[in-house]
């Protein structure tokens, strides 16, 4: 069982314990600097580990992680991109180097507390959303594949966050009283700006039109995003967002918020959960982000990329995240955003 300390992972070990498996903890460490309060936390998670009767084992990944994932996330703003690293994390890390190191250590399966579901049939194993239409986390797994899914178990698929957190209350795990984690665990009170600015140097630069028109100067281009709106200083008699990311000229394109808005989208580094893209034209389903709602699509793969046509449409595709295709509860695959139009 992945443990991290939190609620999740922690309600996931006793319900496995509770089925029958035999179940071992293994924590991954990543960062090279722990946080003030890393020693509360390990001392937390021994502690929910001997209340479940199961051992624990520590990982140390600090170098890969530091490698694989805070080198991608940096290298990837700096090229003016979005990227999402924790859909990195879990094809590279956790279903990735440690799924191997679960297998090396005479493990069966890998169980995290994703809130995801996995079927088998005849044609193989699916990938599913979480009953929990809140919680659902099927969007950062797309890149999960037969091998993957084959050895994995996500115990809390089919079960609500609300309880969950009621069930570890009842247990008194220590994890019932612990706060959320971060949208992106390795960067300090969530402030994604100064953690940039510290390791890429931001430099300043041109904030110009869609024509080119110069507008004013940018404070370098890590500390802005598709979309935004606050921020840039830009004075007009209408409200202007950032449209684009321009890194070769480092120059920050604002415009309307009618230019936000995107009909089409071209995706690479193509993952297909079955091994296999749809054929033809599929009509689907497609999350352009985590937060963002479905929207009704057709998917056509051609060559290396994978063509996408929105019935209406979207508003602030950022290049360099990710955009996840369903079927219904059914997790198709996904690829990283690489143009828009």
């Amino acid at each position: 069982m992945a443990m991290s300390g939190g609620v999740d992972s922690s309600v996931s070990a006793y319900l496995l314990k509770e089925a029958g498996y035999r179940v071992s903890g293994i924590h991954l460490e990543l960062y090279r600097t722990p946080n003030p309060t890393s020693g509360e936390d390990h001392a937390d998670l021994e502690r929910t580990c001997r209340q479940i009767n199961i051992p624990l084992y520590i990982l140390h990944l600090e170098k890969e992680f530091e490698s694989r994932i805070i080198d991608y996330f940096c290298q990837e703003y700096g090229r003016g991109r979005t990227p999402n690293p924790c859909i990195k994390c879990n094809k590279s890390i956790k279903f990735g180097l440690l799924l191997d190191k679960v297998r090396e250590m005479g493990g069966d399966r890998l169980a995290s507390g994703h809130y995801a579901r996995i079927e088998a049939s005849a044609a193989g194993y699916r990938l599913l959303k979480g009953v929990d239409v809140s919680k659902d986390q099927s969007y950062f797994l797309y890149t999960l594949g037969q091998r993957e899914l084959g050895q994995t178990l996500f115990p809390l698929g089919g079960r609500h966050k609300k309880d969950v957190k009621q069930l570890a209350a009842g247990l008194n795990l220590p994890a019932a009283e612990r706060r959320e984690s971060q949208d992106i665990c390795f960067i300090p009170d969530d402030d994604q700006r100064v953690f940039l600015a510290g390791r890429l140097s931001p430099r300043r630069g041109e904030i110009v039109d869609s024509n080119g028109k110069v507008l004013g100067q940018h404070r370098g281009l890590p500390y802005y995003t598709i979309g935004q709106r606050q921020g840039t200083g830009v004075s007009a008699g209408e409200r202007f967002y950032v449209i684009r990311l321009d890194p070769e000229t480092n120059r920050l394109v604002v415009g309307p918020q009618s230019q936000l808005f995107k009909e089409r989208l071209v995706a690479y580094n193509l993952s297909w959960v079955s091994g296999r893209p749809p054929e033809g034209q599929a009509e689907v389903m497609a999350k352009i982000r985590y937060r963002s709602p479905e929207a009704r699509a057709t998917l056509e793969v051609k060559g290396e990329g994978a063509e996408v046509r929105f019935a209406e449409m979207q508003r602030a595709i950022a290049i360099g995240q990710s955009v996840v295709f369903y079927q219904g509860d059914e997790v198709l695959g996904g690829g990283v955003i690489g143009e828009t139009a």
